[in-house]
C-alpha cells in the first residue's frame, strides 16, 4: 500500500503499524520523535497498535539538540 511520509510517497506491506515504521526508519527506540497521522498526533502508547492505512499523511518529527 502507498502512504505520504513527510510529503514523499512510500510504499510499504500491510498490515503496518505506526511502530513499525519508526523501528525501519529509525535505529532509537523512537525517542525524540513525534507522529502525526492526517494532521493528528499519535501518542508514543498507541505506536505499536495504530494501523496505517493507504494514503495516510504521516509526518515524522525528530528533536535535535543545539543550542
Amino acid at each position: 500500500m502507498e502512504i505520504i511520509l513527510n510529503g514523499q510517497a512510500k510504499q510499504i506491506a500491510a498490515p503496518y503499524t505506526v511502530g513499525q515504521l519508526v523501528s525501519e526508519l529509525f535505529s532509537a527506540n523512537g525517542k525524540g520523535i513525534a507522529v502525526a497521522i492526517n494532521q493528528s498526533v499519535v501518542p508514543k502508547s498507541d505506536w505499536p497498535i495504530r494501523q496505517l492505512s493507504p494514503n495516510d499523511q504521516i509526518t515524522l518529527i525528530t528533536a535535535t539538540q543545539g543550542g
